[in-house]
């Protein structure tokens, strides 16, 4: 039996010392000090520099639409071993029957965000489950349908349908938070049933390479198993977030949270709703960060923006005019200063519409409109083995070797495609944490194109003072990589 400490009770003593404290400090009765104001529905529940609200006001409107979801997930069983057709040795060590199908079961949560029964949930909740059962108010439950799911964001639709309109949470803007903000955590960590927990806004637009398309925000408030397709709100009970993953060696919170911002969360949806599956634009075009060390051999004062690495032809970057070494600075209006920044907001923005680009060329702005594509498949890069031939030497850490013809056949490169082919980075080379491997073709140096060992060695010389520009062909990718000396 579990023991509880108790609280002892105070004595006439402690008493009057606690009356004799209040007399000093000048306290007054409940009723006299400062009041708090009645909850408006739509109004900030918290307002800037007043510690004495509670969060209950909040709770109460976001938690209604926060609903718990589990699953059932079919299970593969293992191949059968010989031991496994003896149904002795099975009922002894209570094996099931290797015909029946195996059932997980799992835990969730969801976030409804239209009266008519439309939820929002990570992916991973629903992915793969034949059943999805949703517990509202932890008393009423439905079988929901899944309308469309995005693995590349983690974002899943599913739908209930109910006798009466539903309690939803408001979608909010995400992009109005900021660092510090105070943010809610709704869901079913554990299993135990709905729980809401505290904190802030930890940082904005975290990648951590669980998927393709991350803008996570990150947040301190206790995101636990369970939580999951759960909602973040802010203090005026407004959707900002969909929970989605931690950053944890126990499993259990450790204040590193992440959320789906709401405003990917919605466009997924807004696809979701209209074509069952997400349709994402495209520009053509290979980006790069533009980093100090990048910044520096492009002549630039400032970091900022993203680099075209490459604009591959018939694309609409191409048609629009985009050319390699141009960096693109907003797209319609907004600052794009990281590559994952420019594919998030490029791939959502629709496939057809216009965007107006804020384009950096030669050290001078230019506007330019480009009318944006479907995504197509990516290409599969090739391997390449290592040819015996005489090393050329220039940069710290990298060895290159003449481009061959067994090279080419390996790399499916095109004849006349010249150049010097990258064997070894060394791992503790500032070649290697730049992102230059082993297999990479050096096409260019400082915008100078090499056709040799000796071109690559006579151009890599020039430039000792600053970090030398390499454009590489790497399978089917082209990009422009800038090493410190």
């Amino acid at each position: 039996m579990s023991r509880m400490n108790k609280i002892p009770r105070s004595g006439w003593l402690s008493g009057l010392l606690l009356a004799a404290i209040a007399f000093t400090l000048g306290l007054t009765a409940a009723g006299d000090g400062p009041e708090i104001a009645a909850f408006q529905p739509g109004a900030a529940v918290a307002a800037p520099g007043d510690p004495l609200r509670s969060y209950a006001d909040v709770a109460e409107l976001a938690m209604p639409g926060v609903v718990n979801i589990s699953t059932d997930k079919p299970v593969e069983l293992p191949q059968n071993h010989p031991q496994l057709d003896d149904p002795m040795f099975r009922r002894f060590f209570n094996i099931p029957d290797q015909n029946q199908e195996r059932v997980e079961r799992s835990l969730g949560s969801g976030v409804i965000v239209s009266d008519d029964g439309y939820i929002l949930t990570s992916n991973h909740v629903i992915e793969r489950a034949s059943k999805i059962r949703v517990l509202l108010n932890g008393t009423k439950e439905y079988e929901a349908v899944i309308v469309g799911q995005d693995e590349q964001t983690d974002v899943a639709l599913i739908k209930i349908t109910a006798d009466t309109k539903l309690p939803y949470v408001t979608i909010g803007d995400s992009d109005l938070m900021r660092i510090g903000d105070q943010v809610m955590a709704i869901g079913n960590p554990f299993g135990v049933g709905q729980t809401a927990t505290m904190g802030i806004v930890s940082a904005m637009g975290r990648n951590i390479g669980m998927m393709a398309y991350e803008d996570f925000i990150q947040t301190d408030a206790s995101i636990n198993p369970g939580n999951s397709g759960g909602a973040l709100v802010n203090m005026s009970g407004q959707l900002i977030g969909i929970n989605t993953a931690i950053m944890s060696r126990s499993g259990g919170s450790q204040g590193v949270g992440f959320s789906i911002p709401s405003n990917m969360a919605s466009r997924v949806m807004e696809m979701l709703v209209e074509h069952g599956k997400v349709r994402r634009a495209w520009l053509g075009v290979v980006p790069a960060e533009v980093d100090q060390t990048m910044a520096e051999a492009l002549g630039m004062s400032e970091t900022r923006g993203v680099l075209m690495s490459e604009v591959r032809p018939d694309t609409p970057a191409a048609a629009a005019g985009l050319r390699e070494g141009d960096i693109i600075l907003e797209v319609d209006g907004a600052a794009v200063n990281s590559t994952s920044e420019l594919r998030n907001t490029i791939s959502l923005a629709g496939v057809g519409s216009d965007v107006k680009l804020r384009v950096l060329r030669e050290g001078r702005d230019r506007d330019m409109t480009v009318t944006l594509g479907e995504l197509p498949d990516a290409p599969v890069a090739a391997g390449v083995q290592r040819e015996e031939r005489e090393n050329a030497e220039g940069i710290e850490g990298v060895t290159v070797r003449e481009l061959t013809e067994r090279a080419r056949t390996q790399l499916n490169i095109e004849a006349d495609v010249e150049g010097v082919i990258v064997t070894e980075v060394a791992q503790t080379s500032n070649a290697w944490h730049r992102g230059l491997r082993e297999g990479d073709v050096i096409t260019e140096v400082a915008r100078e194109a090499v056709r040799s060992l000796d071109d690559f060695e006579k151009l890599v010389g020039r430039h000792l003072d600053r970090p030398v520009l390499l454009k590489i062909m790497r399978g089917a990718n082209v990009q422009l990589v800038a090493i410190p000396r």
